[in-house]
């Protein structure tokens, strides 16, 4: 095992990898910018490197000052968390070629699954179902054709794109062109690379994807499906396991396309495989190199903690268990509580948290950073909190998950939450009867400022 990690992330994420660290016996190193040199996970790890200014180019982006600090701590691993470098497979390959462990996969999977054409690609050969669409991008007059053929809806989607950015919905042919330039433009932007391709798109899908594990002898399991639905702007805010009302045999058969497709990349470590479902039928859409946001669903019905998985994994040891041996019990729900606004199309709110109060009870779990007198960023993502809930039931879940948005407290200077939102999102009767869409929450925004 590995005697010290440096965990390049922050916020939760940063927090909730040291503890699993520290469970395993590991020493952890914390790098920070400017801003965060008084952040909870500093305070937590047992040694911290300053890296950069708030600008997150330039300190948790900045690739060569996390390897220079790992080598200047002495750290044989690196945790990337999610977000940042953790899908970065120039990143990962530099990690190897200075001899440091990188906790996720190789950088030639990276490579291969974070491209998401190539990704397409390895699935089709694998079997797995996808939309019609473009394996390759394509040149703006070809992208053009296969549109008018697909039909209308279609997404145009950068092909190095993720966590909902770089991607624009056409609904007729005439507005084709500009947003296939728009996205080009945007993905060269945001990614530092312009190529997209093209999709159907689904009016009335569910999102569902699928926790897996693979270990470096030849081991891939999966640990059930995650229904993400619930989203704004593409990034989620609801999530839940198992994912409600689907077909019989349904998951089943999507949780075996995840395994064979991991099979397929020679996946080692943790990752997502992510769906899309409508009318009982299923299509790949990408995989996630990493960990999830919402793998703490996972974690609650199986018990199994997954930062510990990647860590064993990543330092050489086989899985504990086989999929026989994967038990789930119950069912769990995260909302996400963000400082944004819903009331101004989900715009972020830094601030002073002068009152930070997290929900409690029995079967309730909290994943932050935050606290009172904590000054939200304007540098970084907007989430403050994970708030999770377990029951033996979804109406069990879901009354919890009522009770406890409902108990957590947060004031402070200029900020707004998500939490009355998600209560919102919650109480809809669409969503208690699990008929919503990935457009539920995007409706209830628009009908909330109308």
């Amino acid at each position: 095992m590995f005697e010290k990690v440096l965990v390049a992330n922050r916020g939760e994420i940063a927090l909730r990898v040291i503890r699993s660290c520290d469970e395993l016996g590991i020493r952890t190193v914390a790098v920070h910018s400017t801003v965060d040199r008084d952040s909870a996970p500093v305070r937590a790890a047992d040694e911290s490197v300053q890296i950069g200014p708030p600008s997150p180019t330039r300190s948790y982006l900045n690739a060569a000052a996390v390897l220079e600090a790992a080598a200047r701590t002495g750290a044989e691993a690196i945790h990337p968390g999610y977000g940042f470098l953790s899908e970065d497979a120039f990143f990962a390959d530099a990690c190897e070629n200075a001899g440091i462990t990188l906790i996720g996969p190789p950088a030639a999977v990276m490579a291969r699954l974070g491209d998401k054409t190539s990704a397409r690609a390895t699935m089709v050969q694998a079997g797995l179902p996808l939309l019609p669409g473009s394996v390759d991008p394509l040149a703006p007059e070809d992208a053009l054709e296969l549109a008018n053929s697909i039909g209308y809806p279609v997404i145009v989607k950068a092909a190095a794109g993720g966590g909902g950015r770089g991607m624009r919905i056409v609904r007729r042919g005439e507005d084709f062109a500009e947003a296939y330039r728009q996205t080009q433009a945007t993905a060269q932007l945001l990614f530092g690379d312009g190529r997209v391709y093209v999709e159907k798109y689904l009016e009335r899908a569910r999102h569902v994807e699928v926790q897996v594990l693979a270990d470096g002898h030849g081991r891939v399991i999966h640990l059930g499906e995650r229904d993400c639905t619930m989203q704004r702007r593409h990034q989620k805010l609801v999530e839940e396991t198992p994912a409600p009302r689907l077909p019989d045999g349904l998951a089943e058969r999507i949780c075996a396309a995840a395994v064979t497709g991991a099979r397929a990349a020679g996946y080692v470590g943790a990752g997502t495989f992510e769906f899309l479902v409508q009318d009982g039928d299923f299509y790949f859409m990408e995989v996630n190199c990493r960990i999830q946001v919402e793998h703490p669903v996972t974690e609650v019905v199986t018990g199994i903690d997954l930062v510990r998985e990647q860590i064993r994994i990543a330092a050489g040891h086989a899985l504990e268990l086989g999929q026989d041996e994967v038990e789930r019990r119950g069912v769990a729900i995260e909302c996400r509580i963000n400082a944004e606004d819903p009331a101004a199309d989900f715009m972020p709110t830094p601030g002073l948290l002068r009152e930070f109060v997290p929900s409690g009870g029995p079967f309730v779990r909290v994943d932050t950073h935050a606290h009172a007198g904590y000054e939200v960023p304007p540098n970084y993502d907007s989430l403050l909190a994970k708030l999770v809930v377990w029951g033996r039931d979804r109406e069990e879940a879901i009354g919890r998950m009522r009770r406890a948005i409902g108990e957590f407290r947060i004031e402070g200077d200029r900020v707004r939450t998500t939490g009355d939102f998600l209560r919102r999102i919650i109480d809809d009767e669409r969503f208690r009867k699990a008929e919503h869409t990935t457009r539920l929450a995007e409706e209830l925004a628009r009908a909330a400022t109308s």
